[in-house]
């Protein structure tokens, strides 16, 4: 049975009457930077975040708890309208906690939340810009020759046509879901290398970057089950003369937005030089295969800035170096990155580190 066989007979199941009752997908982010989620059926349609009950999970099958203590639970932070069933279903964003109440050591959302919370006044914005690449149900790089490479890198970005850009299809249902799930997506585009797509989610206030970004890559996996792609979010996949995978990461505080804000926007890439290798430690596992100083990186042992520079960590786009104002664009987070650890940290060093919330120290509970 095709693909699109499957989707005609499950069409029939989904216009069922479900009697007034409510299915809701409870989604958290497991031990290894991935999504997890289960389903479950609610009484009535949900108005408000506090009609969600909390729920549970076996930690040690998802990397988050010993066998011997495995309950781990899930509490509702946000909730969203579900483009797969549709109606009033809905998709539930989660964090996860400890039985004696303390947050998962992989539940970073936690600490970000507390800074976003202490600089409220700042009203500090993210844009996300999420690089992925596409791969076949045989792991083979979704739409490239069996055995073979396709043509040089050049005319793929923001290609057009057959030949130049795969799967447009898939990437266009994503683009839908998020739309209809209420997400702030703000942008798509093909790639630089053949069958890497983008997304750019934003712009975001605080805690809500993060939480629309994990919604996001949720959805992009669960569209990407239909047409049996898999998602690599791994920032260099591809050895060679192939570009990696990032997810730039564009930042303003409300004087930044304010005409003079440029003051502002130095002294912000001034305190993010001294914290460089902080950064870069919560910026994505193997980050140092992307951050070379080749294909449109710097590299990963030193800080630079500059106006329209992609080749540096921090770039200032020309459009705010002219009119004096706006944001600037850390170019150097990794496409596998937590959100939640890179705005906060970022939130941290721009606007001011707190005594109860240290993002560097929140990282490295995972090794504990």
């Amino acid at each position: 049975m095709s693909g699109i066989e499957k989707t005609q007979v499950l069409e029939k199941y989904l216009t069922l009457d479900q009697r007034g009752r409510i299915l809701a997908e409870y989604v958290w982010i497991d031990g290894t930077g991935n999504v997890r989620s289960k389903g479950r059926t609610l009484k009535k349609k949900i108005t408000s975040l506090d009609q969600l009950p909390e729920w549970n999970f076996d930690g040690s099958s998802t990397n988050q708890a010993p066998g011997y203590d495995s309950d781990i639970y899930l509490k509702p932070v946000a909730y969203y309208p579900d483009p797969f069933r549709k109606g009033d279903n809905i998709i539930v964003l989660a964090e996860c906690w400890n039985n004696d109440g303390t947050p998962n050591k992989f539940n970073h959302r936690h600490e970000a939340a507390k800074l976003f919370a202490a600089h409220k006044q700042e009203e500090i914005w993210f844009g996300l810009e999420q690089e992925y690449t596409l791969f076949d149900e045989f792991d083979q790089v979704y739409g490239w020759p069996k055995g073979g490479f396709p043509a040089p890198q050049g005319p793929y970005y923001c290609g057009v046509g057959t030949g130049k850009v795969h799967a447009r299809d898939m990437i266009e249902a994503h683009y839908r879901a998020c739309l209809y799930a209420g997400l702030e997506i703000s942008g798509i585009n093909a790639e630089v290398m053949p069958s890497q797509w983008e997304f750019q989610v934003g712009p975001c206030e605080g805690i809500q970057m993060g939480d629309q970004l994990w919604m996001a890559r949720y959805l992009l996996s669960r569209v990407a089950e239909e047409f049996a792609v898999k998602i690599s979010l791994h920032p260099k996949p591809l050895k060679g003369d192939w570009n990696g995978a990032g997810c730039h990461t564009n930042v303003s505080t409300k004087n930044m937005r304010l005409p003079g804000g440029m003051k502002y926007i130095e002294q912000a890439i001034s305190a993010l030089s001294k914290r460089h290798n902080e950064h870069i430690k919560l910026y994505g596992a193997d980050n140092d295969l992307r951050l070379t100083g080749r294909h449109e990186t710097a590299s990963a042992s030193s800080f630079s800035s500059g106006v329209a520079n992609r080749g540096a960590s921090v770039r200032i786009p020309r459009s705010v170096a002219k009119e004096g104002y706006g944001y600037f664009e850390d170019r150097r987070p990794a496409s596998n990155i937590d959100p939640y650890l890179v705005t906060g940290i970022m939130c941290e060093t721009v606007c001011g580190a707190i005594d109860d919330a240290n993002m560097t120290k929140e990282y490295e509970r995972e090794f504990q």
